[in-house]
Order: C-alpha cells, then sequence, then structure tokens
C-alpha cells in the first residue's frame, strides 16, 4: 500500500515541486514502509533514501520509488540535494508540524531548493481513507472486540489494573496484532475519574467501575476502543452515570455525517450530558481521527468548525468523570459517510457487570 500518486497530484494544488517526508508516520503513508528516511515525492517520481539496517526490505516491498543507500559518507540530506539538482526542483514542500527548528535550519543551509511549509497537504489526504486502508482499520477493530470478549471472563476481584492491561495485550497480539495503538489504559474505581489514567498496583474491588481503553495495529493502522464495565453491582448513581454517557455516544453517532462540523458532533453528545446535569464532568473533545496514528486530524471537538469529510474514521468517545469516586467513558470508532457513518466496533455497550 502506498500513496505516492495521491501526494503527487496534489503538489500543483499547493505550488510545489515536490514534497519531502522525513515523519514516521508520513513515511509509512506515503510508501507503505517506514526505514527511518527521506523521501521526495515529485509530480512524476518519488526518490527514497534509507540506510543499511532497512535497505533490503525497502527494495522488496516499496513500489513506484526509486531506492537509494544512505550512508556515513553521503546521507540523506547529501542524497537529497543530488536528486533535487538533478530534477531542478525549486519549492519543495516539508512537513512544518514534524520538523524540528534545529531540523530546518540544516535542510535550509544544505538543500538547494525553497522549503515551503505544507503540513496540510499531507494531512488532508491521510483525513480520507480508502478502501486498504479501511479494511486494515476494521480487522483491527475486529481484534479489539475479541479481546474485550475474552477479557471480560478473565477480570476477578484482587487482580491488579496491571494484570488486566498486560492480558489485554496478550488478547491483541495473539489474535494478529501487530502492536498496541497504544499503551492500554485500565483504571479501577476512582483511578477511573482519569481519563489517560496509567495501570498500576491498584486492585480491582467488588462495586467498581473498571474503564479499559486498548487497540492495536494492523498493517500499520489502529484500533481503539473503551468500555466501562461493573465489577459487582453498581449503585444508583452509577448506573445513571453510565446511561447518560451512553445516551451521549448515541447523539453523537447519530449526529455524524458527512458535512457536519466536528464541533457539531461534539455538541449533539454535550448537550444529553448537560441535560443529564454532567456536563461539567465531560473534560475533553467527543472523538479524534485514527489511522497510522491513534490521532490524527480532523476531529469531533469543540475548536473543530470545519465540515467533516467522507472517509474520515473518527472515535466517539464521551465520558463522565468525578474526581476522586469513577469515570465512566464509552468508545467506538467509525467512519464518516455522506448521510450517516458506520461504526465498526461491535463489543455491547449495554451496562455489563462482572
Amino acid at each position: 500500500m502506498n500513496h505516492i500518486k495521491q501526494i503527487a497530484a496534489k503538489l500543483p494544488e499547493y505550488g510545489l515541486d515536490a514534497m519531502m517526508v522525513t515523519s514516521a508516520s508520513n513515511e509509512r503513508y506515503a510508501i507503505g514502509f517506514h526505514g527511518e528516511g527521506l523521501l521526495l515525492v515529485t509530480k512524476d517520481g518519488a526518490h527514497y533514501s534509507t540506510d543499511g539496517r532497512y535497505i533490503e526490505a525497502a527494495r522488496e516491498q516499496v513500489t513506484n520509488t526509486d531506492i537509494v543507500l544512505s550512508t556515513t559518507e553521503k546521507g540523506h540530506i547529501a542524497l537529497a540535494k543530488e536528486y533535487i539538482e538533478a530534477k531542478g526542483l525549486h519549492n519543495v514542500g516539508f512537513e512544518s508540524g514534524a520538523v524540528t527548528v534545529d531540523t530546518h535550519k540544516k535542510y535550509t543551509q544544505e538543500l538547494p531548493c525553497i522549503l515551503t511549509p505544507a503540513q496540510e497537504l499531507l494531512e488532508s489526504l491521510r483525513a480520507v481513507k480508502d478502501e486498504e486502508e479501511l479494511s486494515c482499520i476494521r480487522k483491527a477493530q475486529d481484534i479489539t472486540d475479541e479481546a474485550f470478549k475474552a477479557i471480560l471472563s478473565f477480570i476477578r476481584p484482587g487482580m491488579t489494573e496491571q494484570e488486566v492491561a498486560a492480558r489485554l495485550v496478550y488478547e491483541m497480539m495473539t489474535r494478529g496484532g501487530e502492536k498496541v495503538s497504544f499503551d492500554p489504559i485500565v483504571a479501577a474505581g476512582p483511578n477511573g475519574s482519569r481519563p489517560h489514567a496509567v495501570p498500576g498496583g491498584r486492585k480491582l474491588e467488588a462495586g467498581q467501575f473498571i474503564t479499559m481503553d486498548f487497540g492495536c495495529k494492523v498493517g500499520g493502522y489502529c484500533s481503539d476502543m473503551t468500555r466501562t464495565v461493573a465489577l459487582g453491582q453498581p449503585t444508583e448513581e452509577m448506573e445513571k452515570v453510565y446511561n447518560a454517557v451512553l445516551a451521549a455516544q448515541k447523539a453523537g453517532i447519530n449526529a455524524a455525517r458527512a458535512g457536519v462540523t466536528g464541533k457539531e458532533i461534539h455538541e449533539a453528545g454535550r448537550l444529553v450530558l448537560q441535560e443529564a446535569g454532567y456536563d461539567q464532568y465531560f473534560t475533553h473533545g467527543f472523538g479524534h481521527s485514527l489511522g497510522i496514528d491513534v490521532h490524527e486530524a480532523p476531529s469531533a471537538n469543540v475548536r473543530n468548525d470545519k465540515p467533516m469529510p467522507a472517509g474520515a474514521v473518527i472515535s466517539a468517545e464521551p465520558g463522565v468523570y468525578i474526581a476522586g469516586r469513577f469515570g465512566v467513558r464509552i468508545e467506538d470508532i467509525l467512519m464518516i459517510k455522506d448521510g450517516g457513518c458506520e461504526v465498526f466496533t461491535r463489543s455491547p455497550k449495554d451496562l455489563i457487570v462482572l
């Protein structure tokens, strides 16, 4: 899988002769490979340099691209300079959101071209997933759903958050996940009020909520899901909060369609929590896009007033976090379509009591 042609087709829109790709994620998007190299995409070709650790694999896996070996004597920048001079490239875009100030200074000193910030070129392409990308995300989510089903029979009072997190990784990897999308979050009881709690030695106790946020990668693409379950009978208040979060999630999902802004999707969910009296405990956006990275653009949050494009894959994850007591988050992933959306996550969402 690569997207050289799509990048090349975008160059005239940005007034560029070439796009320079250097970050791991965009390298993976562009050529379907990551070898810590430097890629230049022009209107009629591509040039990729990588070192001896990756050169053999690159020549086997990367198509529609000239592959060259970088060495200590002639590194990535020297090879890029040769290519830029040979092709007569004047205006070259770079990843302004990924290149450090020091690296940019080095590029401007050594490359014989104008360097133009062009982060949006790649972000706009990555925002809309093609069928190959969607297939990878679906497979990753299927594995994640299976891992959730398996973990339900594993959890019991007395084990630690760390044990549950480790088991989630095991369940995903043994089912075909390449790696985790991110370090799993497992938060029991009062730790659940921290949206990005780090699993620790806290033991699971009866009467607690347990929030689990996890995902894996297939073909380099991420899944992401969250479920909150009750270990033993929850209180009436816990059930009320859970049902409010679930209603908010459903409202946001119902609002999700191409042409609707990310802010409108967020607001659809937030208003449900406001009516239930819990919106002050909803401390993050309704959702984020995901693909090669687990957090990409565009997002469904209060800051995004741009229409969502068809083909974007976003999370739907409202939450309520009551400090020192408990938290609830429910997360699915879905694809934005004309007139609605397709939810990839298949795990049940009604409150599960273990």
